[in-house]
């Protein structure tokens, strides 16, 4: 089979990855559909806790194994953290309900109801995957479209990290519940750290765009991976513009957006970091459509003739980021969550409506709860009024760990201690030290502005469930009729919070934003606001290709509204990235103050 060389000679085992909203889903999807219409057998599996496979495809998938009727050979898998955690609840309370009391199996459950549980539920059936020889046996290759880059980073380490953990004893584990199960696991882990270091067994695909953001996290990415042995990863630089070739052609000659666009990324591809340039690489041209359905996911990976004649420019309303911080500024404080799809903006957007927060005056403390998140690359400087954190797990794990040791071990003897310590190295340390760190910063947004920029959407609703089962076991310590506030209490009260949902006006991230508007919902958290970024169709391009994608665009744009917006602000695409506190000042401009911007 001819095409990309990640799929020359391909391994039982291929793992696509890379940081949010680089393409990773159909990249994989178009890799399956390329490897079974070559006469292979392929499962398609998504580890992604906001999996959208089965939107690519059209069809529901979910934790069963899915045969892709219009592609023989293809069988599909969505691993549904929720799904697989119920699951292995109940694998853990089903044989004790009705044995122990009532209030000891809900104690159980109650151990079991936090993101920890999800992850290694979710975990157990990925491992099994890599190591069941029956599953390997039943098909030629396994592609992973796997969660973004922080997410999948952690998820391969947990072989080595739980296999150590076994080997040298649980101690005392405070995650004992989600925990029971790892003992009978040693084996499996250590064989799923095997196959992926096995480069007979194994290819790991890196997804980038030609951006130095995401070149420079597909690096990192890369020397992460080496450091647990993986190596030997290929590079696909997805979403590229077309070379011009004239006027009758299919190219940007005359677009003056297109080809500042197209220097952007030659740019950001001439300067990739040496270790990616060493790497076998796959350069996929941007398409005039989006990857949905099957007759798209067979073209991603080839050329594509664009007509000249695109039909008339795409015509988008004025909706300036600026009336959404108008709005904000003139309640004097409050915490601004902005969630979504990875890749989307979440990280401009927050640092763009803080920068202006605080050039109306106002103090604003910008955060970070994305593990891949980079807010002093996009800042590129410093604001009076304007402070800047990240919650690094690493960090927060390290003070909880001290704390801990300093107050819970200090009566303890040596080994009392050396047990504590033990205890702490549990897997599930660092969801507690993050949601320790994401409540001290809620409570900063009592006097001040607090702008979070969350994780993509799957993090962000572990970090959510964290915060609700701290509500539950809060509720029912106090008892009823005592006054307490928790930060999901904050989270639903419209004056302490304004969440703003970040997307693109393309179909996936539509869809995506909309389920998690739907779980916000049932949460009791109602969304404030929706911002459509990189608008394509606001930038008004005179390229074929863009003002094809422009004309797709505006249906999506439409279904915001309809998903009921009650605000909402249209972001163009601009020719210049906007990285630093000028541009992010400009950036909530009304259309006549981004002229500059956004037309070269």
């Amino acid at each position: 089979m001819t095409g990309p060389r990640f799929l020359d000679h391909p391994p039982r085992f291929l793992f696509l990855t890379g940081k949010g909203g680089v393409g990773k889903t159909s990249i994989a999807c178009a890799s399956a559909v390329r490897l079974a219409d070559g006469g292979a057998s392929v499962l398609l599996v998504s580890t992604d806790p906001a999996s959208n496979v089965g939107q690519v495809f059209g069809v529901v998938i979910g934790n069963t194994l899915t045969p892709i009727d219009a592609v023989p050979g293809l069988t599909a898998l969505e691993i549904d953290p929720e799904q697989a955690a119920e699951q292995y609840r109940e694998r853990i309370v089903g044989p004790v309900r009705g044995r122990l009391p009532a209030a000891q199996v809900a104690s159980i459950e109650e151990q079991l109801s936090g993101a920890c549980t999800t992850e290694i539920a979710s975990f157990n059936e990925f491992t099994e995957l890599l190591t069941d020889a029956g599953w390997t046996a039943a098909y030629d290759h396994i592609v992973f479209d796997t969660a973004p880059t922080g997410h999948t980073i952690r998820l391969l380490r947990l072989p080595g990290s739980w296999t150590d953990f076994l080997t040298e004893g649980t101690g005392d584990a405070s995650c004992l519940g989600p925990l029971s199960g790892l003992e009978k696991q040693r084996e499996v882990y250590a064989e799923a750290v095997a196959a992926l270091s096995d480069p007979d067994r194994t290819r790991l695909v890196l997804v980038a765009r030609a951006q130095r953001s995401t070149l420079a996290e597909a690096a990192r990415t890369q020397a992460e991976l080496a450091g647990i042995g993986i190596t030997g990863q290929h590079l696909v630089v997805n979403g590229i513009l077309p070379e011009p070739v004239g006027d009758a052609g299919n190219g940007q000659a005359g677009d003056r957006l297109a080809a500042a666009i197209r220097a952007r990324e030659q740019g950001a591809l001439a300067a990739m970091p040496e270790s990616l340039r060493n790497s076998p690489t796959d350069l996929v041209a941007l398409k005039s459509t989006n990857m949905v359905g099957l007759r798209a996911l067979r073209g991603l990976l080839e050329p594509e003739v664009v007509p000249v004649q695109s039909g008339p420019s795409a015509q988008v309303d004025p909706a300036p980021l600026a009336a959404l911080v108008d709005e904000i500024a003139a309640g004097g404080h409050g915490l601004v969550m902005l969630m979504g799809k990875g890749g989307v903006g979440k990280t401009t957007m927050a640092a763009a409506i803080a920068v202006q927060l605080a050039e109306r005056g106002h103090h604003v403390h910008l955060t970070t709860t994305d593990p891949a998140a980079h807010l002093v690359d996009t800042l590129v400087g410093e604001l009076a009024g304007l402070e800047v954190s990240r919650i690094d797990p690493a960090v927060e794990i390290a003070t909880y760990t001290e704390r801990v040791m300093r107050t819970k071990g200090a009566h303890l003897d040596e080994q009392g201690k050396a047990m504590l310590r033990e205890d702490l190295r549990s897997p599930c340390t660092e969801e507690i030290a993050v949601f320790q760190a994401f409540s001290r910063v809620t409570r900063d947004a009592k006097d001040s502005f607090v702008v979070m920029d969350t994780a993509p959407t799957g993090h962000t609703l572990l970090l959510l469930d964290a915060t609700g089962s701290y509500h539950r076991e809060i509720q029912r310590q106090m008892g009823p009729g005592m006054h307490f506030t928790t930060p999901m209490m904050k989270l639903q009260d419209p004056e302490q919070t304004k969440v703003i949902l970040v997307t693109l006006a393309e179909t996936t991230p539509v869809l995506e934003a909309a389920e998690l508007q739907d779980d916000l919902l049932r949460a009791g958290i109602t969304p404030w606001a929706w911002i459509v970024n990189n608008s394509i169709a606001a930038a008004e391009p005179r390229s074929p290709l863009l003002r094809l994608r422009a004309q797709g665009e505006l249906p999506e744009i439409a279904r915001v509204r309809e998903l009921g917006a009650p605000r909402l602000a249209v972001v163009p695409l601009l020719a210049v990235e906007p990285v630093g506190i000028p541009a992010l000042a400009a950036l909530g401009g009304f259309p006549a103050l981004q002229e500059s911007d956004r037309r070269v």
